[in-house]
């Protein structure tokens, strides 16, 4: 089985990232760490530059776990390569990181974070930031 994180490069993806990590080495899992953005916009907060990767990457090394980061930027919306991942890996659980927004903010925004929820076909763990 595997432990999936969605990651992006702000304190609540770092949330879900510690803990992927946590998860993955109580039950002994494989852990995938996923970034992914549409592309085509240049200020993508989403989207994890050189430095968030070469960090998470290390930080991956380091938990000695059996870890593996993906940074899809191919066209698709995160929610899109999220499913594809769920359905085509065995995932135990997904661990998603969660942002205080206003209810004016969700409703002009829209949230990934609930298109996940309501999408895929695996338990969803959602953090928030300390």
């Amino acid at each position: 089985m595997t432990v999936l994180v969605a990651y992006a490069p702000r304190p609540e993806g770092q949330a879900a990232l510690d803990k992927g990590i946590e998860i993955a080495k109580q039950t002994n899992e494989r852990l995938i760490v996923v970034n992914a953005s549409p592309g085509g916009h240049k200020e993508d907060p989403s989207m994890a530059a050189v430095h968030d990767v070469m960090r998470v990457e290390k930080m991956l090394v380091a938990s000695g776990l059996d870890a593996e980061f993906k940074h899809f930027v191919r066209g698709k919306s995160a929610v899109s390569e999220i499913e594809e991942l769920v359905d085509s890996l065995q995932v135990s659980v997904l661990v998603i990181g969660l942002r205080k927004r206003t209810a004016v903010g969700k409703l002009i925004l829209g949230s990934v974070a609930q298109e996940i929820l309501l999408s895929v076909s695996c338990p969803v763990l959602a953090v928030k930031t300390h």
